[in-house]
């Protein structure tokens, strides 16, 4: 046994590609032992990346693959032989498997009589292996923008390949990807230690090898070590803090080597830049800059920056540093400044026609429609909900939809894109537009992601809804839905935000997803493909969000997918009540009652949904079960219109005995066509009034 390391060297690669590529290379070296027969079941993997490399290292990996014994087989024995002489196809096969024909033998196979030969498989040495199949799996890492930089050759990759090192154990696995050779060396870092190579023997070797060449390899290490030098920074500012930002921390590891105390510059800002909106400095800082803001113990922000560098200096070399970034973000702030005053010289409301030279879809017109689009949907949703009982201000909810594209035209906004929503949410409220109106204009693109927050308020919900059913209904009837990976306008991720919206929503709306569909698709054809597109959306959010089983989801969905807060309250009622014995046992009953009747429907059996009719003879476990599910029915209706969903399913489970007695002791398909009949009915009847708040069939049971 033995350990193997692989590190590939590049020029810098973009921070937003390192954590899926590093990932990957684990992922595919892993898999190239596994299939191989190469890697031991307690072998380990850990991998590791900085923006010039990316490495990985598997323990235990046998120095080569055990024979095995193949059974190949041959012609017939009718094509192999003629009057007993071996034929050119025996001769043949005989060649293939490196045997005399004499050695091959005769099978029994259900199509009769053919010939075989046992051959033993020498394994092949791990190196041979590796240096195979290595620049295969290389080559195969996905980047989402690939580069050619040897003129006239073949390989692709996200950068230029600088260096490899390959070991198992302390011996090099020889290949070649892209012009290099790999070998024992690797580099450090390339300001602080310079363009000498190292020489590795280990894995713990090249970790601490890479430690004394200013290289922290492992991405957990350094991103604790950026961490504890902003706190420490910040604590020579008194009462600051530094605005916590995992995007940005996750930005940095991937685009630093190396952090330490004297790899984090404090900077400074005058105090009247403070009289722009938060927002918009904290963005200048984080997006243009990578720089963390620094904020009180109220959280309002301070005249301070840090900014985290891929090196370390002196405190004279930092002074040089600060006074450089200093003055970069002066720039920037002096520009979003002049941004900020000289959008509000037009006014949002004089921004709408604007909004004629902004297309949005060469098919589906200009911002201006979509405006009006979204409109008239915003204000037939706020109809419904209000219909419902929900309290909506309509003229903010209305006055929103109008302006809430208008900061598309500003300056600040084609500069900032990011801040879309957020800068027309911003100038509303400076203009003296309604609160309401403003907080929605401003919450307009939450939730951005699943992690994200959902709008504050009713108008808010209800605008980000028919914004994103407008460009959902508008694609789909262009036939531009998503297929398989590819999702070129985020319609997943608005069909996402319109399912979290209304689950998650501060004020419950009280709307379903076939009626955001229904309202936002021009005819019933687009409308049953968008609603099917939203169901699979709100299975995603079961599944991925709110962590149910997959057979919960099912079962729920099956039952009832348009309204997602009681999906949501059912599935987790089935989750509650699902470990119990006599849940289980009737989950099982239920699936068996169905198998029952899809048969019996396939054999031509009509009319399953009829009345039950007493029937002569009856089995009294019949008559007992008819009588059991009747009462109970009563029950469980009333606590299904309670939406008391726990209860009633422990109250579905108490038919277990009735259930039981009747499969136990009675035949279903009875040869007399009434009684089958009868029970037939009975069955269908109990599935139809037990399934409304999960198809039971679907819950996986033990056996």
């Amino acid at each position: 046994m033995a350990d193997f390391l692989l590190e590939i060297g590049m020029e810098e690669v973009p921070a937003r590609m390192v954590a899926g590529a590093e990932a990957e290379l684990k992922r595919r070296v892993l898999a190239l032992l596994e299939r191989e027969h190469l890697v031991q079941e307690d072998g380990s993997a850990k991998s590791f990346s900085t923006p010039r490399r990316l490495a990985v290292f598997i323990s235990n990996v046998a120095d080569r693959q055990e024979d095995t014994r193949e059974e190949l087989t041959g012609p017939s024995v009718k094509v192999a032989y003629k009057d007993g002489v071996p034929t050119p196809a025996a001769l043949a096969f005989a060649k293939k498997a490196g045997v005399e024909v004499e050695a091959l033998k005769v099978v029994t196979t259900p199509k009769g009589e053919y010939l075989a030969a046992s051959i033993l498989k020498h394994g092949r040495r791990a190196s041979e292996v590796l240096s195979e199949e290595l620049p295969r799996e290389i080559a195969a890492i996905y980047w989402a923008k690939n580069m050619y930089w040897r003129p006239g050759k073949p390989e692709r990759f996200v950068r230029p390949i600088r260096w490899m090192l390959a070991l198992l154990g302390e011996q090099i696995v020889p290949f070649e990807f892209g012009g290099k050779t790999a070998g024992k060396v690797t580099y450090g870092h390339r300001i602080l230690f310079g363009e000498d190579g190292i020489a590795v023997k280990s894995l713990t070797d090249y970790e601490s090898a890479l430690l004394d060449a200013n290289v922290i390899a492992d991405v957990e290490v350094r991103r604790q070590k950026i961490r504890k030098a902003l706190d420490h920074v910040t604590r020579t500012v008194p009462g600051a803090r530094w605005r916590e930002d995992h995007g940005l921390i996750d930005t940095l590891t991937h685009l630093t080597e190396w952090a330490s105390d004297r790899s984090v510059v404090l900077g400074n800002f005058e105090s009247e830049y403070l009289v722009l909106p938060e927002e918009v400095l904290v963005t200048v800082m984080r997006g243009h800059q990578k720089y963390f803001a620094l904020e009180d113990e109220s959280g309002k922000l301070m005249p301070h920056f840090l900014a985290v560098l891929n090196t370390e200096a002196a405190e004279a070399g930092l002074a040089v540093i600060r006074h450089g970034n200093e003055r970069v973000l002066r720039a920037r702030f002096n520009d979003a400044r002049f941004f900020w005053e000289f959008d509000q010289r037009i006014p949002l409301k004089e921004r709408t026609s604007l909004l004629e030279n902004v297309t949005f879809q060469k098919e589906l017109g200009s911002y201006a429609d979509k405006s009006a689009r979204v409109r008239e949907l915003a204000l037939e949703l706020a109809e419904l909900a209000v219909s419902r009982a929900s309290q909506v201000d309509a003229v903010a909810l209305d006055e929103a939809a109008l302006l809430a594209k208008t900061d598309l035209t500003t300056e600040l906004v084609k500069e900032f894109t990011e801040l879309q929503g957020v800068i027309g949410g911003l100038y509303a409220q400076a203009q003296g537009i309604s609160a309401a109106a403003a907080d929605a204009i401003y919450d307009q693109y939450l939730p951005a992601s699943m992690e994200d927050s959902v709008p504050r308020t009713v108008e808010g919900s209800l605008l980000a809804i028919a914004d994103r059913a407008d460009t959902i209904a508008g694609m789909f009837g262009l036939g531009m839905e998503p297929t398989g990976s590819k999702d070129p306008f985020a319609l997943r991720r608005a069909a996402n935000g319109i399912v979290k919206i209304l689950a998650e929503s501060p004020t419950p709306l009280p709307l379903t997803l076939g009626e955001v569909a229904g309202r936002a698709t021009p005819n019933e054809a687009v409308e049953i493909r968008v609603r099917a597109f939203l169901v699979e959306r709100l299975e995603f959010y079961l599944r991925e969000v709110r962590g149910e089983a997959y057979d919960v989801v099912a079962a729920v969905l099956a039952a009832g997918s348009d309204d997602v807060r009681d999906a949501i309250a059912r599935a987790q009622a089935v989750t509650a009540v699902r470990a119990s014995a006599d849940f289980e046992a009737v989950s099982a009953a239920f699936k068996r009652m169905k198998n029952i009747l899809g048969q019996a429907r396939e054999k031509g059996y009509v009319d399953l949904d009829a009345r039950e009719t007493d029937v002569e003879n009856a089995h009294p476990t019949q008559a007992n079960l008819r009588q059991a599910a009747q009462v109970l029915q009563r029950k469980v209706e009333q606590l299904r219109a309670e939406h008391r969903y726990i209860p009633a399913l422990e109250a579905v489970a108490t038919l277990r005995p009735q259930v039981d007695a009747f499969f136990d002791q009675v035949m279903v398909m009875d040869p007399d066509e009434k009684i089958r009949r009868s029970r037939l009915v009975l069955l269908t009847s109990i599935l139809k009034s037990f399934s409304g708040i999960a198809d039971f069939s679907e819950i996986v049971t033990t056996g």
